[in-house]
C-alpha cells in the first residue's frame, strides 16, 4: 500500500469520558510543541493542568469543569507533537475535514485554525462550568443503549416523555445510541427500551443531562462567550455534530456551539459524510481511542488510527511515509 493522500485524511477529536490520568505526559516529555501548548493553557486557566492531567487525583480530573479543558489540552499538545514531527520530516499535514466529538468540536476547530487555542481552553472550561451549573438546577442523567434500532430507541423516549424529558443524545454508532434526559423519564426510557429488544441499556457513571434541554440554561449564558469569541472561517472544513454537514463560515459555527449543547452530536451519521465525500483514514487525535473505535463500526470502507502516545505517533507518520 502506498502512502496516504491527504485528500483522504480527516482529523477527529475525543469528548468527555476520553480522560484519564497519565495522559499527555508521554507526550509532554518529547515534544516541545507540546510543552508549549500546556503551558500556555496553565497561564490562561491558573491551573496546574499538568500536575492534573499527569498526576490526578482521577476524581479531580474527571470534574466537568477539569475535564474539558484537560482533554482540549492533550489533544491540541498531540495534534502540535504531530505537527511538529511531520515539519522536520517534510510533511506538510492538512487534512480535508476535521470533526469532533461533542467537547471535541472545539480541539477540531483550533486544529482548522478557527480558533485560537488560548481563547478554545477560556470557552471549554465556562462550558463546563455552566454545564455543571445547568446540571445541580436541572438534575438529570446519561444512558447507554445497545442493539436498539434508532427508530424503536425513538419510539421509546417519545412514550417515556410523559414523565419528563428524554431525548437521544448521541448517535455514536449503529446499534450503540445514548440517551439523556431527566430522571424518571430516562428511568422510563431504559425499561421502554429493554422491553423493545435493547441487547443492553444502563445508565452512565454522570449527573448531567448533556445534548437535552437540560442543558438549555448552560445554551443560553454560553452563547454570550461564544458571541463575544473571536472565530475565523475554518480550513478546513468541519464536520459538525448538529447537522453531520461540513461548515466553514464563523457565524455558522458559533451557532453550531451554541446549540451543540441542547443537541444530539450525530457521529454515525458525520463518518458517513466524510466517507461520502472522500475520507478513508480517520486519524484520531488525543487521549484514547473511542472514536476509532466508533469508525470501525460505522463503516468498512475506511481505516481509523490513533495519536496518543509517542508509538501511536510513530505509527501513524508511517502511514504517510
Amino acid at each position: 500500500m502506498g502512502a496516504v493522500n491527504w485528500t483522504d485524511v480527516a482529523f477527529v477529536f475525543p469528548g468527555q469520558g476520553s480522560q484519564h490520568v497519565g495522559m499527555g505526559k508521554e507526550i509532554y516529555d518529547s515534544s516541545v510543541a507540546a510543552q508549549r501548548i500546556f503551558v500556555e493553557a496553565e497561564q490562561v486557566l491558573g491551573l496546574d493542568l499538568r500536575r492534573l492531567c499527569f498526576e490526578g487525583p482521577e476524581d479531580e480530573l474527571t470534574d466537568t469543569v477539569n475535564a474539558q479543558p484537560a482533554i482540549l489540552t492533550a489533544s491540541i499538545a498531540c495534534l502540535e507533537a504531530f505537527r511538529e514531527k511531520c515539519a522536520s520530516l517534510g510533511i506538510s499535514p492538512q487534512p480535508h475535514f476535521v470533526a469532533g466529538h461533542s467537547l471535541g468540536e472545539y480541539s477540531a476547530l483550533v486544529a482548522a485554525d478557527a480558533l485560537r487555542f488560548q481563547d478554545a481552553v477560556a470557552l471549554v472550561r465556562e462550558r463546563g462550568r455552566l454545564m455543571k451549573e445547568a446540571g445541580d438546577m436541572f438534575p438529570g442523567g446519561m444512558a447507554a443503549v445497545m442493539g436498539l434500532d434508532n427508530t424503536s430507541l425513538q419510539q421509546a423516549c417519545d412514550q417515556a416523555s410523559s414523565h419528563g424529558a428524554v431525548v437521544i443524545a448521541n448517535y455514536n454508532s449503529p446499534g450503540q445510541t445514548v440517551i439523556s434526559g431527566e430522571n424518571a423519564a430516562l428511568g422510563e426510557a431504559i425499561r421502554l427500551a429493554s422491553a423493545a429488544g435493547a441487547r443492553r441499556a444502563v445508565r452512565l457513571a454522570v449527573s448531567i443531562a448533556a445534548h437535552s434541554p437540560l442543558m438549555r440554561h448552560a445554551s443560553d449564558q454560553f452563547a454570550k462567550a461564544v458571541l463575544s469569541c473571536e472565530i475565523a472561517e475554518a480550513r478546513p472544513p468541519l464536520v459538525a455534530n448538529v447537522s453531520a454537514n461540513p461548515i466553514t463560515g464563523a457565524e455558522e459555527i458559533k451557532t453550531e456551539l451554541i446549540d451543540q449543547l441542547c443537541s444530539a452530536v450525530r457521529w454515525e451519521q458525520s463518518v458517513a459524510q466524510m466517507v461520502e465525500r472522500g475520507t478513508t483514514l480517520f486519524l484520531e487525535i488525543g487521549p484514547g481511542q473511542v472514536l476509532s473505535g466508533l469508525v470501525k463500526r460505522i463503516t468498512k470502507e475506511a481505516r481509523a488510527s490513533n495519536i496518543s502516545d509517542v508509538k501511536s505517533l510513530e505509527e501513524t507518520l508511517s502511514l504517510f511515509a
